[in-house]
């Protein structure tokens, strides 16, 4: 899926702009493999789409999805020489984006306590090209229900459940994108699908209850 807007954004647009205090951002991993430095717009090409859906995932609205990011790419443009190990691009930025997030629903609250609400995932947004409108009608309860879920869930739990559930991430991976330890990440993944199992299964009975 194609992020709005993000592909006409100017690559260098704002980097001068990039404040001094920012949240603290997850060291780059350890250079235990060379790797020249990526540049900005191979990183950007790279993984843009991977930021746009997790960053949804994460509960930012469609309306500041395109602020997130360019906040995440500030971030990654400013550090980008500290990226030394093969294959660490996708739990690097990831480890950004959550910080990003966090940072970005604390504003939320602080100017609208009341009125803060997060947003469903993408995947599971009305496809215009579906075959139908009964297709359409699951898609659309299937993305009610996993948004609904992972709200349930505290950010730890849910960061976690979305890079192994829904990305199919690595154990290293994803501790290396939340900065955990292996056995703190088994542990969160585990509390987090079974919270979706008894959130999955209570569905299940009162669909049963409705229908009998």
């Amino acid at each position: 899926m194609k992020p709005l807007g993000v592909g006409h954004w100017p690559l260098t647009m704002s980097l001068r702009r990039a404040q001094a205090a920012s949240p603290a951002y997850p060291p780059a991993p350890p250079a235990d493999l060379a790797l020249a430095a990526p540049s900005f717009e191979e990183l950007y090409e790279a993984h843009v789409d991977f930021l746009w859906r997790n960053a949804r995932r994460l509960g930012v609205r469609d309306d500041a999805v395109d602020d997130v990011l360019q906040h995440v790419f500030l971030v990654a443009h400013r550090r980008l020489a500290e990226l030394t190990r093969v294959g660490s691009e996708r739990a690097w930025l990831f480890g950004v984006l959550t910080r990003v997030v966090r940072e970005h629903k604390r504003s939320l609250r602080r100017k609208s306590p009341h009125g803060f609400h997060e947003a469903t995932d993408p995947d599971g947004l009305p496809d215009e090209h579906a075959r139908g409108a009964e297709e359409d009608v699951a898609r659309r309860e299937a993305a009610r229900l996993l948004e609904a879920w992972l709200e349930a869930l505290d950010d730890d739990k849910r960061e976690v459940f979305v890079l192994a559930d829904l990305e199919q991430m690595t154990a290293r991976e994803i501790a290396e994108a939340t900065g955990a330890n292996p056995s703190t990440v088994a542990s969160r993944l585990r509390a987090a699908r079974q919270q979706i199992e008894d959130a999955a299964a209570r569905f299940r009975r009162r669909e049963e209850r409705e229908t009998s």
